[in-house]
């Protein structure tokens, strides 16, 4: 067990040294107020630099990540994230910009933003982009207000959106907090979109359908003319939930199949960091009549020079306070014209190669309830080890013990003990084949010692919580 770094204060030691301060207490009163003054000595803990970075490597060992071993979690693409992009990202031009510098000081800044911008507009197949959105379910909130503003310039006020039973939550909390009402869609026998309840449900009181494509059991809607069609003839916009973009990049685009809105996670698609409440982006793409309503400033080429245009009177207003992640976008400029169109279409085939021969793989031991060609992630369910007492968290705390991370479990909700496995294009068959094996292992554990299962994980800094009790007493402290 790591001690706290406090832990290994001792009076005298020290790691650091630091320059004579010239400034005098009194020089310093006759400068600051009294309320900016220190009374007393900061409260620091007194250790030298090796104690300090074995502390937080030893930390840093804790915790499972995708730099360690393979992360599935699917929906989330835990892809990993090439180290160029954070040494491009950390260039002085870069990292210490200032947004409120002349904007004759940051050229090169506003052209990767606006070259991203117009990257993006070729990928997703659309005319316009945003990259002011902060996250992913940040772009959706901004892509239903932008719904909103489209009918409401036509005079109207529409109450309803449609949303997918295995839709991502965040869509129905985005659809409420733009005053929305949801109204679900059933899915048929194989996991797409029931046309015949779609058409049932869809009428000019409802603003759009809120869909991801493919959808969340990693298959791709096969009737999406259809759907466009059916939503379209109301005049009702098509939004794509672009969480699962990276598994169409180079092959399909949303704009061509219909798609008015969508947005785009760069840190699930483009490589960016995702995890641990760090930055996000979650950029939108519009087709040309929905242009006018994105949030501005926008970034526009004008006089030989990259300005920052609020001159778009029907758009929805800023949705942050500047303009966007900016290290995360750069990141993903990096990845975008380090892969090229082809690399990019290349980047998605690898990822619906290794879906489906994990997916073949695991249905030899565990259901898949819809075993067919996927995308780049599939579902399959516990629901079989009931029998002997396993549930899917037994199967997922005893992953861990193999020095893996867990797939996303009981989601999508319309598979009963769901697990739901994204291996990413970055994945060789080497890692993928011992995920498999682990699988395979836990499986065979679970009919003959389902109390290693029971009491998994083993292996792991901490063991496994009573989480009843963890969720209704919550304790931080370290240790404790």
């Amino acid at each position: 067990m790591e001690q706290l770094i406090f832990d290994y204060s001792k009076s005298g030691k020290t790691g650091v040294a630091l320059p004579p301060v010239r400034l005098d207490m009194k020089s310093a009163e006759k400068i600051l107020s009294s309320d900016l003054l220190r009374g007393n000595d900061p409260n620091l803990p007194e250790v030298s630099e090796p104690e300090v970075v074995r502390h937080f490597v030893n930390l840093s060992r804790m915790n499972h990540h995708v730099d360690r071993d393979m992360y599935p979690l699917g929906s989330c693409t835990m892809k990993y994230n090439p180290k160029i992009n954070d040494k491009l990202a950390g260039l002085p031009g870069l990292a210490d910009v200032h947004p409120f510098q002349p904007k004759e000081t940051i050229q090169g800044a506003l052209k990767i933003l606006y070259e991203t911008e117009r990257d993006l507009c070729e990928i997703t197949g659309m005319h316009s982009v945003t990259l002011q959105p902060a996250a992913g379910s940040h772009g959706e909130l901004t892509g239903v207000l932008v719904m909103k503003k489209y009918h409401e310039l036509k005079g109207e006020h529409r109450k309803y959106i449609l949303i997918p039973d295995s839709a991502h939550g965040t869509n129905p909390s985005s659809a409420h907090s733009a005053g929305f009402e949801t109204l679900p869609l059933k899915s048929n026998d194989r996991g797409c979109i029931d046309l015949e309840d779609l058409k049932a449900k869809m009428n000019s009181d409802v603003a759009g359908l809120m869909l991801t494509n493919p959808n969340t059991l990693g298959l791709f809607e096969e009737e999406i003319k259809q759907i466009v069609d059916i939503v379209h003839q109301f005049d009702g916009v098509m939004y794509m939930d672009g969480a699962n973009l990276n598994a169409l990049l180079g092959i399909v685009r949303p704009g061509d199949m219909g798609f008015d809105i969508t947005h785009i996670n760069l840190h699930k698609t483009f490589s960016t960091p995702h995890g641990g409440g760090g930055p996000g982006s979650g950029p939108i793409a519009v087709k040309e009549k929905f242009a006018k309503l994105l949030p501005i400033p926008r970034i526009v080429w004008k006089d030989g020079i990259y300005q920052l245009s609020c001159d778009h009177p029907d758009s929805i207003g800023k949705v942050i306070g500047l303009f966007g992640n900016f290290g995360i976008i750069v990141r993903a400029y990096v990845y975008i014209r380090m892969q090229g169109l082809a690399g990019l279409s290349q980047v998605s085939r690898n990822a619906i190669l290794n879906a489906n021969y994990m997916r073949v793989k695991v249905a030899g031991k565990y259901d898949v309830p819809y075993n067919r060609f996927c995308m780049h992630e599939f579902v399959a369910s516990g629901d079989g080890f009931r029998q002997f007492g396993i549930k899917t968290l037994d199967i997922a705390k005893r992953l861990l013990d193999f020095g893996v991370h867990a797939p996303t479990i009981y989601f999508p909700l319309i598979v009963k003990e769901a697990l739901m496995i994204e291996p990413t294009e970055s994945e060789d068959k080497e890692s993928m084949d011992r995920f498999i094996s682990y699988l395979e292992t836990i499986e065979n554990e679970a009919r003959e010692n389902p109390e290693i299962l029971h009491s998994a994980p083993h292996n792991t800094p901490v063991r496994r919580l009573d989480e009843l009790k963890a969720n209704k007493e919550l304790n931080i402290c370290w240790g404790k």
